[in-house]
This record gives C-alpha cells, structure tokens and sequence, in this order.
C-alpha cells in the first residue's frame, strides 16, 4: 500500500474524481494534516447542490411505481457547478409540482374516507323514518333530544325512571346487546334527565351535519358523493402517473448525471483541499496498481496532474486501510472475524486460520453422522435464506460427520457404525489429552503469530521479550516440557532453565516498559509477570471444554434413549426424534458459541488488533447506480 497525493487545476478536479472511481483502487484519506498550507475546501458549493439533487431525486422516484435499473453513464464527462444547479433547480420545480399534486390527493382520500365512514354511522339510523335533521341539537327552542347507546337490558328501567322527568326513551336498533335510543323530552330538564341516562349506562351518538334528511335520501347524496371523489381520486392519479412517466427519461438521465457527480462529491471535505487554482486529493492505493492509476488519469487530463507517492510510516500504520478479498466460501468466516474486528495493516488476517480451526473444533465437540447430514443439508436445502452463510452451515455440518465416523455415532446410536478411532465416553482420558494436546499447538501457534506480526509493526523488543513474544512463547514451551518431565520424575537444571530464562527476560521487558516509581514498579512487574503465567496455563485448560462438549454430547444421548427404553415402541422412536432435536438446536447453538470464545478470547486476542481499517476505494460510476439512490 502505497499513500498517493494527486495534484491538479482546480478545474480538472471532477474529471480526476472520476477516473479514481472507475480505477476502483483508490482510498480517499484524511489531508488535514495540510490544512496550514492548503486551507481551502473546494467543492463544497458543488456538494450542496449534489445533496439537494440527490434528495429531490429519491423523492421523485419514490412517488412513481420502482423504476427500473438505472443504465451507467453513456460516456465518462466532467459534470459542472452551473449544469448541477440547473438540474437541481429542475427536479425542484418537478418535485414542487408532485408534492401538490400529493397534497390534493391526500386531501381527495381524506374526503372519500369521510364519506365512508358517514355511511357507516347513517347504518345506525337506516331503522329511523324520520329527517335526521331533527335529531340535531341546533335550533332546539321547546324540546331537547338526544342520541345515544345503552345496554338492551338497561332500557325498560330507563323508560320508567326517565318518564319521572318527562322524557321519552325510543329505541330504533339493537345489535351485540347495545341498543340504539332517542330520549326526548321538554327542554329546561336536561340536568335531571342527565343523571338519569348515565345511571343506566348512556353514551351519546353526536348526529353528522351532513344528516339533514331522511336515512334513504341522506344514503343516496352519500353515495354520489363518494362516486364522485373516487372519479376524482382516479382521475388525478391517473395524471400523476402519466406526469412522473412523462419525467421518467429525464429523471434516469439526472441519476445518471448525479453518478458522474458523486465521485467528486465523495472527495469533497477532508480528502480534497486546495489553495487558489490547485486542488489536492490524497488516499491510498495498492502498490501494484498505482502505475494503472497513473496512466488512466494521463488519459483523461494529460499532463496537467502530479502524482506523489510514499510508503506508510509507522505512525500512521494504524489508518493505512487493509485490501481484503476472499473467496465466496470464506466469507461468512470473515463476517465472524469481522465482527471482533478488521486485520490492522501488516497484520495476518486470522481468516483462513479461523476456519480451519472453527470447523475442525466443532466437528470434534458435535461428532454425529445424522445430526452432521441434518446440518449439511440445511445449509444446502436453505442456501439463499441463509445470506451468505450456506458455506458456514455446510462445512461444520460435514465435519460433524466425519467426526461422527471416527466416533462411530449416527443420531446418538452407536452399534450401527463401528468407530473408526474411538468412542469418547469409552475413553475420556485420552479424549481429554487429546483436547489438551490441542490447546497447546493451537495456544503455541497463537504466540508465534504474535511474534510476526509485532515484527512487521517494527515492535522488536516486543517481539522477542514480551510476555505475550517469543520469550512468553518460550516460557510456555519450556512449562510444558519440565511438566512432562516431572510427570516422568524427573525435573533438573535443564527444566529450572526453561523455566526461569524466558521469565526473566519477560519480567526484565516489563521492568524497561513501567516508568513509576520504585516500588510502583516492583508490584506492577511481578502483576505482570503473574499474569502471564496464569494466562497461558488458564488458556490451555479453557480448551478442556473441546473433549467436555464431545462426552455431553454422547450424555445427553444416554440420557434420551434411557428414557426411550423406559416407553412402548411408538414412544421409544418419539422420544428420540425429539430428543435428537433437541440435541441438535440447543446444544449446536451451545458448541457453535463455545467455539467461537475460544476463537476470540484464546486466540484473537493474542496475536490480532482488529483495529484496522477496511480497503473502501472510490466506487466505479456504473456501481453507484441502484434501483433507487442511496
């Protein structure tokens, strides 16, 4: 990776931006270190009529029915300040006229949907052969009278109590209980007759204004009303439609516009910066591919540019972006590595390690041939549900089988397939020696990843005396040499130095590395170098838990057929179905999350930063056009 400063005239910025893109190598970059020298940000004019396009744009074409692919650009051309205002004064003025349009419209649903619920309420008077207008308390001078609802069984008490006070209660409908009623009655009473109507439960109906006739006549003024704001809603999304297909051209031809723009958008900020007519763009590019870059810019501008190049220094190896490709089948194991984090430049990507090792560790704690094909084949059956993730699925599906043979298990039963290794409750020693044997290599492996990329971050006396160095990976050797040895009973000098050179070296780095003071120092190496200690050898028992998950798993399955050879045959095959589901979801979910902890915090956290930054290049023109804009 190269840093890459393009100096150019002021005027040839856009055309630059866009030979960038299409390249696709370049890495835009923060040029705020020469901001004494080149104080100017140019664009920015040009970017807020870009932002105010781009929004009108996605306005427009959301109104319309989902347009079709947006084609890229007939030719690469440089798009001006005046050409970008004119067409973001042009989609203004369209969009002012759709938005009214949307304005009227939604006045014509609001009033259809009024309608409707007008002829809604009239149900509740179509029983009444009256002018509904009488039912309207306005103009009211002798009589008051009032609308409402009660339950049906409250209305013969109500009658008799609202005679008392001079009232009539009339009902006109009933339906689900509740009845529909008039209570009518000389006016100057309402007080009585209101405690009166709440006792039994009344709610008032407010009669519409629109309501000033009998029920049918009111029905059909309703009904052509409605028909008549549907011709109007009709009628005007019909123009709508033919107004926004009308502009369907002239809108793919601005998305169009606006992509040639957008390169320039992009660089417009920290990563462009000038001073009177010279614009500077700095990034980063692959080294490889900087002399491509060079004759495509020659291309479009000539002459008129300079290029200067110069390798990362070590201060800023942490922003230099880290190019990562992968093929499709490891993807989804670097979205899993993505998610601790992106390999700082220079560093080992932990990809293709991650799945080997992800893999290998859950066939080794999920070995079943059924359950293994189960999972295979969900990833296969579920490939495009899956997003990506199908090779994942399938890969540990297929290691759990081959694990499944070795262990001669298929859906828990073990004396159909005679195991090609061993049975792990047959043998949990070996299977737990096994699985010690492991955490050694892979915790060994992890240190001495370390140990390189310390070096290629030019950290040498980290790498070598480090607790988590090569004298922290020699220390760990050496632990597990004179263990053997003593387990042997036999434990000398050779042992005593093993142990004792690499952890001095570590606490003589730790001493170098504190600058407190004296006794501040003292207690904070010997932390450390406790630390250390007690970090390698609770590493390697974590990675107990490989040969643990591989004994639960045959425990569980002795647990469901005791409990399938207690029942009659039918229960005996339902219990083990559900119980193979059970061990399937719940303790594959289980093993895939122990798994992946031991990934993280047993080997990550060793040997990778994650703190890096991912390799985002410009994008071509014809990669900027969507369906929509983003």
């Amino acid at each position: 990776m190269q840093h890459v400063t393009v100096h150019v005239v002021r005027e040839d910025a856009p055309m630059a931006a866009l030979v960038l893109a299409d390249c696709g190598v370049f890495n835009p970059e923060s040029a705020h270190a020469l901001g004494k020298i080149l104080p100017e940000l140019p664009g920015s004019q040009y970017r807020e009529l870009y932002v105010s396009a781009r929004a009108y744009l996605e306005k427009l074409l959301a109104c319309g029915p989902e347009p079709a692919e947006i084609p890229p650009p007939p030719a690469r051309r440089q798009v001006s300040r005046e050409e970008l205002a004119q067409l973001e004064d042009s989609l203004k003025h369209l969009w002012v006229e759709c938005s009214q349009r949307q304005e009227a419209q939604r006045r014509m649903e609001e009033e259809r949907g009024r309608v409707r619920q007008l002829l809604d309420t009239l149900d509740q008077f179509a029983e009444l052969d009256i002018d509904l207008a009488i039912l309207q308390q306005t103009g009211k001078r002798f009589l008051d009278i009032q609308v409402g609802t009660l339950p049906a069984t409250n209305l013969p008490r109500l009658r008799e109590a609202a005679s008392l006070a001079g009232y009539i209660i009339s009902s006109f409908s009933e339906s689900q209980g509740m009845a529909h009623a008039i209570a009518a009655g000389p006016m100057g009473r309402e007080g009585e007759i209101r405690a009166v109507l709440q006792a039994a439960g009344w709610q008032e109906v407010k009669v519409p204004e629109e309501f000033r006739d009998r029920p049918e006549i009111v029905r059909e003024k309703l009904l052509a009303r409605l028909r008549q704001t549907e011709d109007d809603v009709a009628s005007h999304c019909a123009a709508s439609e033919q107004m926004l297909t009308g502009a369907r051209p002239s809108l793919l031809a601005a998305a169009q516009t606006l992509a040639l723009a957008e390169p320039y958008v992009e660089l417009v900020g920290e990563a462009l910066r000038g001073r009177g007519g010279l614009s500077l763009i700095s990034g980063w590019v692959p080294r490889d591919k900087v002399a491509s870059l060079e004759q495509a810019l020659r291309e479009q501008i000539g002459e008129r540019f300079h290029l200067t190049l110069r390798d990362p220094s070590s201060a800023e190896r942490s922003r230099v972006p880290s190019v990562v490709e992968y093929y499709s089948w490891l993807r989804p194991f670097a979205t899993l590595v993505r998610n601790y984090g992106v390999p700082r430049y220079g560093e080992i990507d932990p990809t293709v390690l991650f799945a080997g090792s992800f893999v290998l560790m859950f066939g080794m704690m999920f070995g079943d041939i059924g359950q293994g094909a189960v999972i295979a084949l969900a990833g296969l059956a579920f490939w495009r549900k899956l997003r990506g993730f199908g090779p994942f699925v399938m890969s540990i599906g297929v290691s759990s089988m081959v694990f499944g043979w070795l262990y001669g298990s298929i859906f828990g039963i073990e004396h159909l397939v005679h195991p090609l290794w061993m049975s792990p409750m047959h043998d949990p020693v070996r299977m737990l020696t096994l699985a010690l044997y492991w955490g050694i290599g892979f915790i060994l492996f992890a240190t001495a990843l370390t140990v390189i990329n310390r070096i290629n971050e030019g950290d040498i006396l980290g790498a070598l005396f480090d607790g988590k160095g090569l004298a922290g990976l020699l220390f760990y050797a050496g632990a597990i040499y004179s263990l053997y040895h003593s387990f042997q009973g036999h434990f000398g000098a050779l042992e005593l130095a093993a142990l004792i050179i690499p952890m001095a070296a570590i606490l003589a780095y730790k001493w170098h590395e504190n600058r407190g003071p004296f006794g501040e120092r003292v207690l904070v190496v010997l932390i450390e170098g406790f630390e250390t200690v007690m970090g390698y050898f609770a590493n390697t028992l974590s990675f107990l838990r490989v040969a643990a998950f591989s004994l639960n798993h045959v425990a569980l399955f002795l647990a469901v057929f005791t409990i399938a050879n207690m029942m009659g045959t039918a229960g005996h095959w339902i219990t083990v179905t559900i119980g193979n589901i059970f061990v399937l979801v719940l303790e594959g979910a289980i093993v895939a999350i122990q798994v992946l902890r031991l990934e993280y915090y047993e080997g990550f956290s060793r040997f990778f930063s994650g703190d890096g930054r991912e390799f985002r290049p410009l994008r071509p023109v014809s990669r900027t056009n969507k369906s929509k804009p983003a």
